[in-house]
């Protein structure tokens, strides 16, 4: 194990930015965008913000090095973040720790997963985290920082280098960023945070190894039923390892889709149960070769059916996003798990 006294503080002089880029790059610490230059005094701006939170780090599978804060804020400051920005940032990184989270599995994976990042509480509001109109798109500094200094910790600590011991076969744009939030305001349930057992005054950090989304739309539907009805088809998909691997999904619902939802009486729960009925898989979209590798890694179908998780708690639901009739479904890695951390005062 590589402990915290064995990482080097770099002296990079006084180069400029483009020298520092071209320098990073020769290393191996860049994600391919320019970076900010981590100078001292950025990096003990950040570790400030956190000094209230002396909880340790875990070693950073696989390469087990135990992060020191000064390394993780040097990423952060890389990214782009602000200082206010690395509790957020730090609340994830504990989040991929979770054991059950598979950090090595999720890295190493030819699968295309990447970590999602959402953001739920008041936080939301204070960092000008998107939750709206295109959340999981371009435009809002804490989004694409957040998440990109997520990936350049895995990237420069775990050491998920591009085909080294990152083995992904086509990846996912995710791996730059993956961040949003949670638009509490037009979720007419439960916040998601509230759902994990966390105060609604709390702000929560919620990370799963996850698909790009795949786009669920409905114009046509004018019921809750008509709804679930198009997003169990968008789930039932052969090919998502939520089949092949079982393990979480999200259902990122738009809030006019969860306003109709609402209005015929859906709850969480009841969304769930339905959704679990309607997105199996019957075994004539799934070739004979691959109904083997699912039985053989202990899946079996249920009489004609292949289920997509293992169960109806398998499906988290959130609400984001803006006017328009779309949500979202993510699928997972599959041996992975949903983690959520409350992010430190």
């Amino acid at each position: 194990m590589k402990d915290t006294v064995d990482q080097e503080l770099i002296d990079i002089g006084d180069l400029d930015v483009e020298a520092f880029n071209e320098f990073a790059t020769e290393q191996g610490w860049s994600d391919g965008m320019p970076l900010y230059v981590p100078t001292e005094e950025k990096v003990a701006k950040f570790v400030d913000r956190v000094r209230g939170d002396n909880r340790p780090f875990p070693p950073v599978p696989p390469r087990q090095i135990i992060p020191t804060l000064q390394s993780l804020a040097a990423n952060a400051v890389m990214a782009g973040c602000k200082p206010e920005y690395f509790p957020a940032v730090t609340a994830a990184m504990r989040g991929v720790l979770d054991p059950e989270y598979n950090l090595h599995g999720t890295l190493a994976t030819t699968h295309s997963c990447a970590p999602m990042v959402m953001i739920s509480g008041p936080a939301r509001l204070e960092l000008g985290v998107n939750c709206g109109s295109n959340c999981f798109g371009q435009g809002w500094r804490a989004n694409a920082t957040i998440g990109r200094a997520l990936g350049l910790m895995l990237l420069n600590i775990a050491g998920a280098k591009p085909g080294e011991m990152d083995r992904s076969t086509q990846g996912n744009p995710a791996k730059f960023t993956f961040c949003f939030g949670e638009n509490e305001e037009e979720n007419p349930w439960q916040p998601y945070h509230v759902q994990r057992g966390f105060a609604p005054t709390d702000s929560v950090v919620t990370v799963m190894s996850g698909e790009g989304p795949h786009n669920l739309n409905d114009h046509g539907s004018t019921s809750g039923i008509g709804l679930l009805t198009t997003f169990a088809g968008g789930m039932a998909n052969p090919g998502a390892n939520t089949i092949y691997g079982k393990g979480p999904m999200f259902i990122v619902i738009g809030p006019e889709h969860a306003a109709t939802l609402k209005r015929d009486g859906f709850t969480i729960e009841s969304i769930r149960e339905e959704l679990w009925t309607r997105s199996r898989v019957h075994v004539s979209r799934i070739s004979e070769e691959n109904q083997e590798t699912y039985v053989s890694t202990g899946h079996k179908p249920d009489g004609e059916w292949f289920s997509i998780g293992r169960s109806p708690q398998d499906i988290h639901i959130t609400v984001a996003g803006g006017p328009g009739k779309h949500s979202a479904f993510i699928p997972s890695f599959g041996g992975t798990t949903v983690a959520s951390v409350r992010i430190a005062p």
